[in-house]
């Protein structure tokens, strides 16, 4: 067996993704500033969130939790894996087409599936109208998904890694065009001048979407051509003996999407009713998204193809190892970013999205949202840890079982909470739930022998990780006490952020070498080898 460098390809897939979270803060500090929490903003944020909703249920859940482990097993034992990757393309363009043309004529249904608070104003209808514009993007991105599974499989992470960046740059660009289009014969529209900004920003925003998920599929397709697969819509579909298995796998795994999602059509639900909090939790969880997408996704997206090929070649002892070193480097950079955003949270956002149409109240109430996700914030990236374990072995019923239970911590919390605690519920539900999941995770990996346990390196890390975060956050504490005079001031809170990210890094990362917690030479190796 030809083995996936681990540490290689998490340092290539999270060095792309931080890029691309980057990108993505550049974006939605330009759309919070447009836009900000008003009724444009919040529409075309459940249009969006409604192809990938579908994406999330189709591809990077249910199909290539299915399709990965298939197809890596086909590639270690040379049987024909590019026919069966062709089978696979073939047969999702045609479902994802007829699910596309469903769900444009089927528009304002799903939007009050989404945010029954927009039912009777004047969200619904712009809404309705973004989402069938940004609908076809779930068609594309769900082709993108599976092509970027075929180059993770062989060991292939870069491009893949780097679609994310393509969307940000095209919604970047959205954004401009959008503002340079609204800003002459504004009042023409018969609103204000800032009125018909955002709408024309909004606009071009949901006018982009497809085209987004178009460029994506052609970056991986083109890399994927490159490395020897050309996956090409030249036949009708054809249901064969691999793919009608390759159905019986996903199907619970798409169940489980399916209640994953249905534990954020509940918060979606629950701030639709509250005026901004739909916006609010939006932009705090793009805070939380970016320890999560560079650290946790990351990890699952290498972890998968590695143990899947290694369990076919029977290699337990790699296995465990290799499950330790994950969890061992997810979690050195996990923790110490819940607790950053834990401890300083609404210095992150005032610096990061006060401004323009996003005042002082609207910074104050991401804050509270992104403190609390932060609290779950390791639990989400151990999710991601152990998933891989279950799906290798192309056992899809037991995760989607936990996640059912999950589904209904979520709801009871995110519903019970809602008199008391209002449009916030939905955040402390899905740290709980995300907990949960991972308690329901880790009991249930127990019968997997070796390959499911954390070795005794592991072990003794793990305490001295949580000590040296804990040691950062007062550091942070105190630097950010000391910074309020410059963080008060709109030209210097950005040096004064720059500072306190500087004093995170150097007190975390100084204490961790000290005290054991790891080796940074460790990370540089790493990076040289990528």
């Amino acid at each position: 067996m030809k083995p996936i460098r681990l540490m290689s390809g998490f340092f290539t897939v999270g060095i792309w993704t931080l890029l691309s979270r980057v990108m993505g803060f550049a974006r939605d500090v330009m759309i919070a500033g447009y836009l900000g929490a008003g009724p444009v903003a919040e529409a075309f944020l459940v249009a969006f969130s409604l192809p990938n909703m579908f994406r999330r249920f189709f591809a990077e859940g249910a199909f290539n939790m299915a399709f990965v482990p298939m197809f890596s097993k086909r590639l270690e034992a040379g049987d024909d894996p590019e026919g069966f990757a062709q089978d696979a393309f073939v047969g999702m363009a045609f479902v994802l087409t007829l699910f596309t043309i469903i769900g444009v004529i089927a528009m304002p249904g799903l939007v009050l599936l989404m945010a029954s608070g927009f039912a009777g104003d004047e969200r619904f209808d712009l809404a309705v109208e973004y989402g069938r514009l940004a609908f076809p993007y779930i068609l594309f991105i769900s082709l993108a998904a599976l092509v970027s599974g075929v180059l993770n499989a062989n060991g292939r992470f870069m491009a893949a890694a780097a679609a994310p960046v393509v969307l940000n740059v095209v919604f970047i660009s959205a954004v401009l065009i959008g503002a340079a289009l609204g800003r002459p014969g504004s009042d023409a529209l018969g609103v204000g001048i800032d009125q018909a900004l955002g709408m024309r920003v909004g606009d071009t925003l949901a006018l982009s979407v497809p085209l987004a998920g178009l460029a994506q599929l052609a970056l991986v397709w083109w890399a994927a051509r490159r490395a020897g697969f050309t996956l090409r819509i030249n036949r009708r579909p054809r249901l064969t003996p691999d793919l009608k298995r390759l159905a019986i796998i996903a199907a619970p795994a798409a169940l489980a999407g399916g209640v994953v999602q249905i534990n954020l059509l509940v918060g979606r639900q629950v701030a639709s009713f509250y005026d901004g909090a739909v916006a609010w939790l939006n932009y705090a969880d793009r805070l939380y998204q970016l320890p999560l997408g560079v650290v946790g996704i990351a990890i699952g997206v290498v972890l998968l193809p590695d143990l899947s090929r290694r369990l076919k070649a029977g290699d337990e002892d790699g296995s465990h190892s290799t499950i330790s070193r994950a969890a061992e480097v997810a979690l050195a950079l996990t923790i110490p970013s819940a607790v950053a955003l834990m401890v300083i949270p609404f210095t992150l956002v005032s610096v990061l999205f006060q401004r323009g149409a996003t005042g002082i109240d609207d910074a104050a109430a991401i804050a509270i949202a992104a403190s609390i996700y932060g609290l779950g914030l390791p639990a989400f990236v151990l999710q991601k840890i152990l998933q891989p374990l279950y799906f290798a072995r192309e056992d899809t019923r037991r995760p989607f079982h936990f996640a059912v239970v999950a589904m209904v911590v979520n709801v009871g919390l995110a519903v019970g909470l809602m008199p008391f605690v209002g449009w916030i519920a939905p955040a402390i539900a899905a740290s709980l739930a995300g907990w949960a999941m991972f308690a329901l995770l880790a009991l249930g990996a127990r019968g997997y022998g070796l390959a499911a346990k954390f070795d005794a390196r592991f072990h003794k890390r793990i305490w001295r990780i949580l000590a040296a975060s804990i040691a950062m956050g007062f550091a942070l504490w105190t630097a950010n006490a000391a910074l309020q005079p410059m963080l008060g001031q709109p030209w210097w809170r950005g040096i004064a952020l720059l500072i306190l990210v500087g004093v995170g890094i150097i007190s975390y990362f100084g204490i961790g070498q000290m005290i054991g917690a790891f080796r940074l030479s460790e990370f540089r190796g790493a990076i040289r080898r990528r």
